[in-house]
C-alpha cells in the first residue's frame, strides 16, 4: 500500500455504494478501501428490482471493470484510472487478510461494528496517512467519532450545500430600477403581449424565463425572455388573478401563483418546477392548467399522473387491484383538488357537475413509478407529484420518457424529504431546479405563502 502519504485513504461504507455506485470514480487522487463485509452486503442486495437492487447489481459491474486482469495484485492496488474516468489517479484496495475484532464494547457480529473495527486497524498499519470513513449512516458516523475515527457524509451527490440559495424563480428588482435602466427602453405589442428591452447592469445577471418584479409606485411584473450582453427583453406576464382570467374557475392569489400559471400555461415551456410548503397551491394550480390545456385547447390528449409511494406512517401492506387502483390510496391530493375543480363551476348544476366529473377521470392517468421505464408519453401532461422523494437518477429516469409535444411538471416540497440517505441538498427534485435553470423550454417557482386555511398556515408557521 505504498503511496503518497498527502492522498487521503477513504474507506466506504456499503449504503454509500448502493446510494451512488458511481462514487468509485468521485475520490480523484485518493484511495479507496473496500473492507470484505462491504462486499458481501452488495451480494446481499443485489436480487430485485428496486434502485438499491439495480445500483448493488451496477456497482459490482464496476468493481469488476477496475479488477480487469485476474492476475492484478489487488493487495498494492487497482488503478481507477480508465479511459472514461482519466481524471482519476487513486486506486481501489480490498480487504485482503482477516482482522481480528477488538472493540468489545460493540457487537462483532454487526456489519457496522466491523468496518469500525477495520478502520481502526487500518490507521495502526498505515499511521502516516489519513485513513477516513465516508457512511451514509448517521449512527455509524456517531459510533465513528466516539472511537477517534475520522468519518464524513458523502457529498458528492449533493447539489449544492446551502438550499436557502437553490434559484427561486424569481428575483425582485430594486427602487432604483428604472434609473439604472430605462435610458434606452424599447417596447412593443407582438400577440396581444407587451414586451420591453431594457439595457443597464442588472440584465446580465437576469436568466432566461425567470420573473422579475418591481412592487413600489407603478408595479411591474415581468418574465425574461431574452439576454443579449446587458440587455434583456422582458414579456409582460398575464394576470390571472382577476376573475375574467380565470383558469378552471381559479384565480392567483398571490405574485408567486401568477407565475407559476403563466409557466403552466406556456406552451413553449417543457418541463416546470414547483416547490412549496404544504397548502401553497402546487397541485391545484397544476391541474387547473393541465384541465384547461387537455380538455378546453386540446393542446395535450390526456393528464398522467404519478408520484412516490412512500408511506408517512407504517405500511398498510400490499393493496389489491389494478396499477390505478393501487395507486388510489396515494393520489388522495388528487382527488381533493379534482372536488375544489369540480365545484368552481356553480353555473352547472348537479348533473352538470356529475358529467364533468366523468369527463375529467377519463381523461386522467394514473401511473405507478414502478413502470415508467422504456416509455415514452406523446402529447401528455405529466405531473409528477413528490418529487423531492427520487433521487438524481429517479428523475433523468422519469423525464427522459417526454416525447414530442409533452410537457413534464414536478411538485414537491424538499423540506418534507421521506426517502432514507436522500436529503435537501441530494433530492432529485433540487438537482433539476439547479441544472436546468436558464433553458429557455424551462420554468421554476417557489411558491411561499400558504393559500389553504388560517389553520394550516398557523400550524406550518409554529409547528
Amino acid at each position: 500500500m505504498a503511496k503518497n502519504n498527502t492522498a487521503k485513504f477513504f474507506v466506504l461504507d456499503t449504503n454509500v455504494l448502493l446510494h451512488d455506485p458511481s462514487c468509485l470514480f468521485r475520490f480523484e487522487e485518493h484511495d479507496i478501501y473496500l473492507p470484505m463485509i462491504t462486499l458481501e452486503e452488495l451480494d446481499n442486495n443485489k436480487k430485485g428490482v428496486s434502485e438499491v437492487s439495480r445500483n448493488a447489481r451496477q456497482t459490482s459491474r464496476y468493481l469488476e471493470e477496475i479488477m480487469g486482469d485476474s492476475t492484478i495484485d489487488i493487495a498494492n492496488g487497482c488503478p481507477l484510472s480508465s479511459a472514461t474516468n482519466p481524471h482519476v489517479s487513486g486506486s481501489l484496495f480490498l480487504q485482503t487478510d482477516p482482522v481480528d475484532f477488538e472493540l468489545p464494547m460493540l457487537a462483532g457480529s454487526i456489519a457496522d461494528n466491523q468496518i469500525l473495527n477495520i478502520v481502526l486497524n487500518l490507521k495502526k498499519k498505515l499511521p502516516k496517512r489519513e485513513v477516513i470513513l465516508v457512511s451514509k449512516d448517521i449512527n455509524i458516523r456517531i459510533k465513528g467519532r466516539a472511537l477517534g475515527i475520522v468519518v464524513q457524509d458523502y457529498f458528492n451527490d449533493k447539489v449544492m450545500g446551502d438550499t436557502e440559495l437553490l434559484y427561486s424563480g424569481y428575483k425582485e428588482l430594486p427602487e432604483d430600477f428604472w434609473e439604472k435602466h430605462s435610458k434606452a427602453m424599447e417596447s412593443w405589442q407582438e400577440e396581444g403581449r407587451m414586451f420591453y428591452k431594457l439595457t443597464g447592469p442588472l440584465c446580465s445577471d437576469f436568466l432566461i424565463n425567470e420573473f422579475v418584479f418591481y412592487d413600489y409606485d407603478k408595479p411591474f411584473h415581468a418574465i425574461v425572455k431574452k439576454i443579449e450582453g446587458d440587455s434583456a427583453t422582458l414579456q409582460i406576464v398575464q394576470d390571472f388573478t382577476l376573475s375574467k382570467s380565470n383558469v378552471w374557475g381559479i384565480n392567483s392569489r398571490n405574485k408567486e401563483q401568477n407565475f407559476a400559471l403563466n409557466l403552466l400555461l406556456d406552451p413553449n415551456v417543457d418541463f416546470v418546477t414547483l416547490l412549496g410548503q404544504a397548502g401553497t397551491g402546487k397541485t391545484l394550480l397544476t391541474l387547473a392548467a393541465a384541465l384547461e390545456q387537455v380538455l378546453d385547447k386540446k393542446i395535450y390528449s390526456e393528464i398522467i399522473m404519478t408520484r412516490v409511494t412512500i408511506s408517512v406512517g407504517e405500511d398498510i401492506g400490499f393493496l389489491p387491484g389494478t396499477e390505478e387502483e393501487k395507486m388510489a390510496p396515494w393520489m388522495g391530493a388528487l382527488e381533493d383538488n379534482l372536488d375544489v375543480l369540480n365545484k368552481s363551476d356553480d353555473e352547472a348544476g348537479a348533473w352538470g357537475r356529475a358529467a364533468t366529473q366523468d369527463l375529467i377521470q377519463s381523461r386522467i392517468k394514473i401511473k405507478s413509478l414502478n413502470f415508467m421505464r422504456g416509455r415514452t408519453f406523446l402529447k401528455k401532461f405529466l405531473i409528477i407529484d413528490e418529487a423531492q422523494n427520487l433521487t438524481p437518477k429517479q428523475m433523468k429516469t422519469l423525464i427522459t420518457r417526454a416525447g414530442p409535444g409533452t410537457k413534464v411538471v414536478c411538485l414537491g416540497n424538499i423540506a418534507q424529504i421521506d426517502t432514507p440517505y436522500l436529503t435537501e441538498g441530494s433530492s432529485g427534485l433540487t438537482y433539476v431546479v439547479d441544472r436546468f435553470k436558464g433553458w429557455g423550454h424551462n420554468g421554476h417557482v417557489t411558491l411561499m405563502r400558504g393559500e389553504r386555511s388560517r389553520l394550516a398556515d398557523y400550524a406550518t408557521e409554529t409547528l
